[in-house]
């Protein structure tokens, strides 16, 4: 299926250009259900069973590899139906949400005895009370409860004299972005350029994007819909206009002004207005509840485009998983809500000094109280997901389970205030997390415990959820039940007994109700003499006979009236407990992130008295000082079988700008490891995470830039090396002097020259240009001249040692200059044929060889330096040839020739040519 949800034509139904013309009512109503949810697949509620017809069959079949069936014919064809239980749906719709699928609920929304008083034929009414999409989901099993569920609208606005929609004018265009997470509440939104949207989309990792079709349909765009893995819904522009915008954030939050909120630009309150809009389509009038919009300054965060997101592997891996990477390494929280909001700050480090620094101070502090961050674990592990029992709650999804999640929560953070308040010296984010979990209403926390039995159902239609003793008309109503039971086994006794049938049998079923079920010899003698005046005939079976009695009947009403009565006030009680909840949305709310908060800092402290990480030291300055770096994910992988990872130190400091380190080595000697190690001790500095160091004083990064690995792009017809030049053209024309730039292997992807070239201009625009800080692996061993002529760049080498042929790699930087790339040698580890080993060796001789007697390689001291960075100085003119060709040409005029006299001066020409 097409990520995009732009056109009906995404799901192809035959259901949207079908006539009801013919059909039967039940048909008629789904093709009109349908035709009016072309974009998603219609659940149709049969009974037990959502269904699927025609088209959306097929789709569902396949994707959830059920059986298709048939029902029916319409317009002379069989009607193809597939379709899932209702009490299994959640697991159906799981995996339709996966594949990018949008699904439309439609259930019943009228009893059928009152659909049977319309007329026989009188279908029961069904409407779409739900559109479940990738970016609306809010039940825990559809959601991975350690990572946000966000869905991203996305406005712009146009400033400047430019009028055209070309890629060229772009630049003029500024895009809002609104953040929100429906499952609990979280509403961000932000303003960035043109040149940083694809950055900041992957830094939010939505779920779903909705945008006006306007930005959809934009040329320019068009590759970046493709690419991003989530899908992509276009809504009609007519729908976005500002003032609509703005009337729907004051209707969501009951505000007349949006002042209290803060200043938004235009592109940023049609981003807010779109998410909203897509929030009142897709949750058909139900209003979550979502935290006031709070607004991220541009430039708040770290600039990690996507590919360095990728390379990096932060929160995934290459090959999109979790595990692998260095969320995967970092993470010790014992809550959902604290999983999720550290993968938030690992999706978005900080650049505000003051707040990094607050953070370490509140790690450095957890880390020296060892049996309080022990206490406060404990504590977190049994508070359940607060923030998305709130929002099911506030969409009428809740049950009594969530009521108790809430109890729960609200009861260990009483307990974590209770013991911050009782601790002196805590740092600014420690103490102010104090008060935040302080918020707590000590009587709704004392309400619920109260009212919640310690047993409960998943659904409040289930009952049986309020405690014994909590409501004496609900007792007395389930009492009444109970004891009704008991009399209808000690009735079907004395039936048994007055009958002389001790297999007499008093069952219920949904059509008969209560009934009496004897053998057929049996019943033949209810109907006869006394036994009449009791047993009132229902049913004859094959081999048996149902009755019902007077007695039985007035005790089924008794029965059922009690049921129905104690559900009727279980569910009063429920809905007051939802409604005091909601009333307390907002500290609720706070009390979440406090949670929240408090797990990601004890998790950083744990994390580094477990692994002797330090504290890093941020400043202002273009420092990059790392002392015994380690690597997070390579060291946690080698811990588990044993082995030791060997630190390395890196410094690209340097006065007002950065230095640039060019580091060559072998192939596996750990340059990989290197680079990316440093990229990552960066991004957790700035996360406000200690770091695997025994020392490390950073200079702020603004940007972080990775071109590390070679991968094609297929899809998008580009090769290795096209990949590698893009991303490479990203690096230099956005680095700034407060930017850290790691590059490896530039160049290796085309002929030696070409590579080189390139690797070397590369080198000198970082150095003179972006003067950022940069870590450049490369095995063109002629690039390390430069270290010579260039005043902020090092040469750094990794260590090998050889014995008796076999090269043993120490992963060790020193500085110094490789003299080889011992490629033959990893060849061999790799298992290449002894034969080509063999050969190759012999061809590496030779060529070496050649290379001595008459070198070909430009040598760097004949090459002006930076000539690059200055426009090329035009072509001289070739001497003139005074040759007799040359002068033959010149006397002849082509325009004033003969066909005669062109021959002959042919014929000149020839002759001139082989003298």
């Amino acid at each position: 299926m097409p990520k995009t949800g732009s056109a009906p034509s995404d799901y192809t139904t035959s259901a949207a250009v079908l006539d009801t013309a013919g059909a039967t009512p039940m048909m008629a109503q789904y093709i009109e259900i349908k035709a009016a949810n072309t974009d998603c697949l219609l659940f149709y509620r049969m009974g037990d069973f959502y269904e699927l017809f025609f088209e959306d069959a097929e789709i569902a079949s396949r994707a959830l590899g059920i059986v298709l069936t048939k029902r029916g014919k319409h317009g002379g064809a069989d009607i193809p139906m597939c379709g899932v239980p209702v009490e299994r749906s959640d697991d159906y719709l799981s995996r339709l949400i996966a594949l990018g699928h949008r699904v439309a609920v439609c259930a019943q929304t009228e009893d059928p005895a009152e659909a049977k008083k319309r007329g026989p034929k009188s279908v029961v009414r069904r409407e779409v009370v739900r559109l479940v999409t990738p970016g609306t989901i809010t039940e825990d099993r559809l959601l991975d409860p350690a990572r946000a569920n966000v869905l991203l609208a996305i406005g712009r606005n146009k400033g400047g004299a430019a009028k055209s929609e070309s890629a060229k004018d772009q630049a003029a265009y500024t895009y809002g972005l609104a953040a929100l997470d429906i499952s609990t509440g979280r509403f961000a939104v932000s303003e960035v350029p043109a040149s940083e949207l694809a950055s900041a989309i992957a830094r939010h990792e939505p779920r779903e994007i909705v945008l006006s079709e306007t930005i959809h349909a934009d040329p320019a765009l068009a590759r970046l819909w493709r690419e991003i893995p989530a899908p992509v819904t276009p809504l009609a522009q007519a729908e976005l206009e500002p003032a609509g915008a703005e009337r729907r954030i004051k209707a969501q939050f009951g505000v007349s002004t949006l002042e209290g909120f803060g200043q938004f630009g235009r592109a940023e309150l049609a981003a807010a207005g779109a998410a909203l809009l897509y929030i009142e389509r897709t949750q058909i009038g139900a209003r979550p509840t979502l935290s006031p919009p709070t607004r991220e300054a541009c430039g708040a965060t770290l600039a990690i485009d996507a590919s360095t997101r990728a390379n990096l592997e932060l929160t995934r891996t290459l090959s999109g998983e979790r595990r692998g990477s260095l969320l995967d390494a970092i993470d010790r929280t014992v809550s959902a809500s604290g999983a999720r909001l550290l993968a938030e700050h690992l999706a978005g480090p900080l650049t505000d000094l003051a707040a990094i620094r607050r953070r370490h101070a509140a790690v450095a502090w957890l880390c020296e109280q060892g049996v309080s961050r022990k206490t406060f674990r404990e504590i977190l592990a049994r508070a359940p997901d607060l923030a998305r029992a709130l929002s099911r709650l506030g969409l009428g999804r809740g049950g009594p389970r969530d009521l108790a999640a809430l109890r729960d929560g609200l009861d260990a953070a009483k307990g974590l205030a209770a013991h911050l308040a009782a601790l002196d010296g805590l740092p600014d984010d420690l103490a102010a997390l104090g008060t935040g979990l302080s918020q707590v209403d000590a009587g709704l926390v004392a309400h619920l415990a109260a009212a919640l039995a310690d047993d409960l159902p998943l659904k409040r239609a289930d009952g049986g959820f309020v405690r014994e003793g909590y409501s004496p008309e609900i007792d007395e109503a389930r009492v009444l039940g109970q004891d009704s039971r008991k009399v209808i086994a000690a009735l079907q006794a004395r039936y048994a007994e007055e009958t002389g049938c001790r297999t007499l049998r008093i069952k219920h079923n949904n059509m008969l109700g209560y009934y009496i079920e004897v053998p057929q010899a049996v019943g033949e003698g209810c109907l006869k003499g006394a036994m009449r005046e009791t047993f009132i005939h229902r049913q004859t079976m094959v081999d048996a006979m149902r009755f019902t009695s007077v007695e039985l009947g007035d005790l089924e009403g008794r029965i059922s009236g009690a049921s129905d009565r104690a559900l009727r006030l279980e569910t009063a009680v429920f809905d007051a407990l939802s409604g005091e909840t909601l009333a307390q949305a907002a500290a609720i709310a706070s009390v979440a992130e406090a949670l929240a908060a408090l797990d990601v800092s004890a998790s950083h402290a744990d994390l580094a008295v477990e692994r002797d990480w330090r504290r890093p030291v941020v400043d202002d300055g273009y420092g990059f000082s790392v002392t015994g770096g380690r690597h997070p994910v390579v060291e946690a992988a080698l811990r588990l079988s044993g082995e030791p990872f060997i630190a390395n130190d890196c410094d690209l400091s340097g006065e007002g700008r950065g230095r640039i380190r060019l580091i060559t080595g072998p192939n596996m000697g750990g340059k990989s490891t290197f680079l990316r190690q440093n990229a990552l001790i960066a991004v957790l500095a700035q996360i406000g995470a200690f770091v695997p160091a025994a020392s490390a004083q950073l200079g702020l990064v603004d940007r972080l830039f990775s071109r590390v690995g070679a991968a094609d792009d297929l899809a998008r017809g580009q090769s290795t090396f096209m990949v590698e030049m893009v991303e490479t053209a990203a690096i230099l024309n956005q680095a700034t002097r407060r930017s850290l730039v790691i590059l490896d292997e530039i160049g290796r992807g085309t002929a030696t020259f070409d590579g080189l070239s390139i690797a070397w201009a590369c080198l000198e625009h970082l150095h003179e240009k972006n003067a950022c800080r940069a870590l450049f692996a490369t095995h063109f061993h002629e690039l390390t001249a430069l270290g010579q002529r260039l005043s902020h760049l090092d040469n750094a080498t990794l260590k090998v040692a050889e014995h008796r042929g076999t090269v043993v790699f120490l992963h060790e930087v020193v500085p110094g200059v490789a003299d080889r790339s011992y490629g033959l040698q990893v060849a061999r580890l790799a298992g290449l044929p002894p034969g080509v080993i063999a050969r190759a060796g012999a061809i590496l001789k030779n060529l070496e060889k050649s290379e001595r007697e008459r070198p070909t390689r430009p040598r760097i001291d004949d090459l002006p330096l930076f000539a690059a960075l200055s426009p090329p100085p035009l072509e001289e003119a070739p001497p003139e040839c005074e040759d007799g060709l040359r002068r033959v040409l010149d006397d002849i005029d082509p325009d004033a020739l003969t066909p005669r006299e062109a021959l002959e001066a042919l014929y000149r020409l020839k002759a001139a040519r082989d003298l």
